[in-house]
């Protein structure tokens, strides 16, 4: 029993002894995850608050390094290459510093693999690229400094920086249409394509600007494969891009077989996808 006592003391005395009292941070962690076409973006920072102060010009100095936010650097991923103002950011993950100015903000991305402490100057070897960008005021108050990433597209997004008054944003662009193209080239070679990748094909090129008559031979392939049990989506892109081919005609009668499908399916947001180009090309 003694033993049992002085063995439960022990314990109690090590918990006290590694117990530590947790606290919110100042500038807490976050993290935010973005597809982007076909790469991955992953943005890691921390979010200062204003709380009371002026910060660009002050907090934050105009014409100094920032490691635009709070703690460690900030840290952005790229599963791919990216491309910045004609820069080539190879995939990997760089820090991202800023230089404040009251009507410009350069923009660097820096890979010295240092994930703290911001340097008195910047190595150029260790520069992978560097833009300068507008600053624009913003009509209210952003209490904590936010990055996001916004304007996405097939091709490329906008990174911004938002905090007290002032919005910032940066575009860049990834390779999306070569990777696509590349996976179609492979797919449409095999021996068996699916309804489903001549589909994902067609709509592509529709949305790429590729050669539409391909389009066309895509997705008429992709209706005859799946005519025992139709789908209307399917149909409605057929008529899109017979549209865009210059078969009104046809694509009318696509439309129109689509709205039927999606009627009888009671989906209401194809039923007036449908009746909206149907109306656009003058038959309804």
């Amino acid at each position: 029993m003694k033993k049992l006592l002085l063995l439960f003391m022990a314990c109690a005395t090590v918990y006290s002894v590694n117990a530590q009292i947790e606290t919110p941070q100042p500038s807490p962690f976050s993290k935010i995850e973005q597809k982007v076409g076909l790469t991955d973006v992953t943005i890691e920072y921390s979010r200062p608050g204003v709380k009371g102060r002026t910060i660009f010009g002050d907090l934050v100095p105009y014409g100094k390094i920032w490691r635009t936010g709070a703690n460690a650097r900030t840290k952005i991923t790229f599963s791919t290459d990216a491309t910045v103002d004609g820069q080539t950011l190879k995939a990997g993950s760089y820090s991202v510093f800023t230089i404040p100015n009251a009507e410009t903000w350069d923009v660097i991305f820096y890979n010295d693999g240092k994930d703290s402490g911001t340097p008195d100057e910047l190595d150029p070897a260790h520069v992978a690229a560097k833009t300068n960008v507008k600053s624009y005021p913003v009509p209210f108050d952003v209490e904590t400094f936010t990055i996001d990433i916004n304007n996405l597209s097939n091709t490329g997004g906008r990174l911004e920086f938002i905090w007290e008054k002032t919005w910032v944003g940066m575009d860049f662009t990834v390779p999306t249409d070569a990777a696509v193209m590349a996976s179609i080239d492979e797919v449409m070679s095999s021996d068996a394509p699916s309804a489903k990748d001549y589909y994902a094909a067609a709509v592509y090129y529709l949305e790429a600007g590729h050669d539409i008559n391909q389009a066309v031979k895509w997705v008429d392939k992709t209706i005859d494969m799946t005519k025992d049990d139709p789908k209307f989506w399917y149909i409605h892109n057929q008529a899109l891009i017979r549209a865009k081919a210059g078969d009104t005609k046809g694509a009318i009668e696509a439309a129109k077989a689509s709205l039927k499908l999606a009627k009888a399916a009671n989906y209401d947001a194809y039923i007036k996808k449908n009746e909206d180009v149907l109306k656009e090309w003058g038959s309804m």
